[in-house]
């Protein structure tokens, strides 16, 4: 693949030789990230038309699949005309380099000609100049939610953002974003402005997107082999190119034959919670599944978190919590998501 004319990396020129030159010595040093770096890099740059990603569960169960560069290209070309970038964008890339997020960052700054600087992804963003892009997840937000404004552009994704931190977005900011995609579909492929209400998302132009006979969403991507894609993503379809995400078909809680999407309540009860939280199920001899409340916080907590179900999901008797679990830490994802699943066997041991 070719280096763009116009690419630098931390305001360094590479043409295609230097760059790989700089790879190998990349490879070999200490830090993880600039060993990832130099290996993606040599990866992208050698005459392979493909390169080994691997999934996080979108669509199914974790998996390796091999991604046509040309995809990957065409991805970075399709975000260059959505968000008008053009050479010469400055861009800060503090993602891991692992993540397919931080890959793609990489990408756009070698095909479309932008000048990329990398800094190690930490939570908090420390940062001494302006830049036209970056991409984020919610924590990196939160955490350096006073520094946003020295972005032009900023993606937010990777994770649900809390309601407290979409209202605090949304009264001050108008240029963040929050995207919708995964690793099968190379990042982002709707999007929709951080505010309050939440808007729907909206597809990019050219993406499809279509419902199979249990509600997920399906994705075509134009140029991706794998396309169409078939989430396991619940969604309200809006209109032919925007949908309302209900949540993951994974999550879904049977109590009694009534579905439950546990995301939905969590969406409804966050502003009142401050501790972090889930919705989930386990085993009821009645119900076969009944809903429970799974918070990190002290036990002396438990009775005030049930009255605040109580009185904001009332309405609705199926979506109060039988029960308040109380944990001393839930557990979390690399990239900062509440684990589902192994929140839920380590408090409930299920």
């Amino acid at each position: 693949m070719l280096v763009h004319a116009s690419f630098r990396l931390n305001g360094k020129a590479y043409d295609r030789n230097a760059l790989e030159k700089a790879a190998q010595q990349w490879r070999k040093d200490s830090n993880e990230e600039i060993q990832g770096l130099g290996c993606f890099i040599t990866d992208w740059l050698s005459d392979d038309d493909h390169i080994a990603i691997h999934t996080s569960g979108s669509t199914g169960k974790p998996k390796e699949i091999q991604m046509p560069k040309t995809a990957m290209c065409a991805s970075a070309v399709r975000t260059a005309v959505f968000f008008k970038t053009s050479e010469g964008t400055s861009a800060l890339l503090c993602l891991p380099i692992r993540y397919i997020a931080g890959k793609m960052m990489l990408i756009r700054a070698l095909v479309l000609g932008w000048h990329l600087d990398i800094i190690p992804p930490k939570t908090k963003l420390h940062i001494e100049r302006k830049y036209d892009f970056t991409a984020i997840i919610p924590l990196q937000a939160k955490v350096s939610f006073d520094v946003l404004w020295q972005f032009k552009t900023v993606l937010i994704g990777g994770a649900p953002i809390a309601s407290n931190l979409r209202q605090r977005i949304g009264k001050k900011y108008n240029h963040c974003i929050e995207t919708y995609g995964m690793t099968e579909t190379l990042t982002h492929v709707a999007t929709r402005v951080v505010r309050e209400p939440v808007l729907p998302f909206r597809a990019m132009p050219g993406i499809g997107i279509s419902t199979d006979k249990n509600g997920c969403l399906i994705i075509d991507v134009p140029q991706l082999p794998l396309s169409p894609i078939s989430t396991q993503d619940i969604v309200k379809l809006e209109d032919n190119n925007a949908f309302t995400l209900l949540g993951r078909r994974d999550w879904v809680i049977n109590s009694g034959g009534v579905k439950i999407f546990p995301e939905v309540l969590e969406k409804i009860i966050a502003p009142y919670i401050a501790f972090p939280f889930i919705f989930t199920g386990v085993a009821d001899a009645a119900l076969g599944e009944k809903l429970v409340l799974l918070v990190e916080a002290a036990t002396s907590e438990k009775e005030a978190i049930m009255a605040i179900a109580q009185q904001h999901l009332g309405a609705n008797k199926h979506h109060v919590p039988k029960a308040v679990f109380c944990a001393t830490a839930l557990c979390y994802t690399p990239t900062g998501k509440l684990d589902r699943l192994a929140s839920r066997k380590m408090a409930l041991d299920v």
